[in-house]
């Protein structure tokens, strides 16, 4: 079992925490992380994106001119793409971008991406992440202690104070155990999580 410090929000090292080999020491799958990564970013497309072909462009009913004879190129249509007001070649047309993974492989690639994090000593464990005010500069403080910029912070429960002070920091992400994934984990420099949240993504995801 990997063995993480814990710190406590003044940035002092408390203690030292077990995590479980079948969540934080699974054999790390690039090629499973790369999935769930690309299919998270393709089914946040709208795929909403329209453009008219030639068959759709309103006109081009008759001939321009006639085919011969008059110095111009032969055209069958003013509504070709060549014309102004034309239609557009291979226009694009609304479709759906959706990528689907089974529930085993977005485990395993959530897995995958919590071990690589923790081998690379970027899993910070807090053994409590609370505040008893919203306010952005003590959650700032509380980061700066803990020598952390870029950060995605994992909370337990009730810990509206600390999602809300979070707010505003632009490099700052605050997630609670159910809406973790693969794509934020491996967006921040670091993943910061509080014991009961190490504890719920264990009994959760073991």
């Amino acid at each position: 079992m990997a063995n993480v410090s814990v710190y406590n929000m003044e940035g002092a090292e408390v203690g030292t925490m077990e995590l479980s080999d079948a969540v934080f020491g699974v054999e790390v799958n690039e090629h499973l992380v790369h999935m769930a990564v690309v299919a998270q970013l393709a089914n946040k497309r709208q795929g909403t994106q329209k453009a008219k072909t030639r068959a759709e462009v309103s006109g081009g009913g008759r001939k321009p001119w006639r085919q011969k004879g008059t110095g111009h190129a032969r055209q069958g249509s003013n509504r070709s793409p060549q014309w102004k007001g034309g239609g557009v070649v291979f226009a694009p047309a609304p479709r759906d971008y959706t990528i689907r993974l089974n529930k085993k492989e977005k485990r395993a690639a959530l897995k995958s991406a919590l071990t690589s994090r923790v081998q690379e000593n970027k899993f910070i464990v807090v053994d409590d992440l609370k505040l008893d005010e919203i306010k952005t500069k003590k959650f700032k403080a509380v980061l700066d202690n803990l020598k952390v910029s870029k950060a995605l912070v994992v909370l337990g429960e009730d810990s509206d104070n600390v999602v809300k002070s979070a707010r505003n920091l632009p490099e700052v992400k605050t997630a609670y155990v159910n809406t973790i994934n693969v794509y934020d984990i491996l967006k921040y420099n670091t993943v910061v999580a509080s014991k009961a949240a190490v504890a719920n993504i264990e009994e959760v995801y073991a």
